[in-house]
């Protein structure tokens, strides 16, 4: 599933590409992606209007356009937005919506067709829960080492369970917060009220620092995952231990672990982690 790093990088993309342009049709072969309408409503409210730009919040996308409605989409496990200034320039990679624009296109591409795109006020509340609902953004200044200590005192759920809870954090998935926990030398099963301060304030630094390093490398492709230019990402080579069960650890040499976790694969060193 795109994380924020994945999500953002297709943002930052489409933002530049779509900003000012009209929506002048929308081709749409797959109307079920469309959760809170019908097709034939979200065509009529969205087209002739100008997109004003695309916005973020964890792994979400906002297009705000220039009339009363705008849209939301989540890729789930395989979407994605791609911006095309040629048509055809992604043909044959499972697009199933199209918004033509006054100069390109906007796509959005499923593999496994389990996004959801949503037709939702310009301005205010969205009434789409997921959304409404989000915790701090994981890379925004509302998301600080006192918080997260205050988020992690007040649960007993297993530390991953929490960060992986968007109505506590907003943007972490599976990869990053494996990769998180790895570096700050915390077990992923450890109940959250036995963090101490300053493994917080490690395991705080740690998360800004996976997501960075996830976004300066155009986000982590396992399989599926493409940008909004059609490219995969790169931190796939910087992971220390998502994904790398039963290879040595990348400090001591122990062998990663796999094990589920509430239904969520998750991977972790048992020697650095505790």
């Amino acid at each position: 599933m795109p994380e924020l790093p994945e999500v953002e990088t297709i943002r930052a993309f489409v933002d530049k590409h779509v900003r000012g342009k009209t929506i002048t049709a929308i081709d749409m072969d797959l109307p079920r992606l469309i959760k809170n309408t019908t097709a034939a409503r979200f065509e009529v409210a969205l087209i002739g209007q100008t997109l004003e730009g695309v916005s973020r919040r964890g792994k979400y996308l906002f297009v705000h356009c220039s009339g009363p409605w705008s849209f939301l989409a989540h890729l789930r496990m395989t979407g994605s937005l791609l911006y095309e200034d040629k048509p055809g320039q992604y043909e044959g990679r499972a697009i199933h919506i199209t918004f033509v624009l006054s100069e390109g296109r906007l796509l959005y591409r499923d593999i496994r067709t389990l996004g959801c795109l949503w037709l939702v006020p310009s301005d205010g509340p969205t009434g789409v829960k997921g959304y409404d609902t989000l915790g701090p953004d994981a890379i925004s200044p509302d998301f600080t080492t006192n918080r997260l200590y205050a988020l992690l005192k007040g649960c007993h759920r297993p530390v991953k369970t929490l960060l992986l809870d968007q109505t506590k954090v907003a943007g972490l998935g599976n990869i990053y917060v494996d990769e998180a926990l790895f570096r700050a030398g915390i077990r992923p099963m450890r109940h959250s009220d036995n963090v101490t301060k300053k493994e917080a304030v490690r395991l705080h630094e740690a998360i800004v620092a996976v997501l960075q390093e996830g976004l300066e490398h155009g986000g982590t492709t396992i399989r599926n995952f493409i940008s909004g230019n059609g490219k995969e990402g790169q931190n796939q080579d910087n992971l220390r231990v998502y994904g790398r069960e039963g290879t040595p650890c990348t400090v001591c040499g122990t062998t990663i672990e796999y094990t589920k976790l509430n239904g969520r694969g998750t991977h972790y060193c048992p020697k650095c982690q505790s």
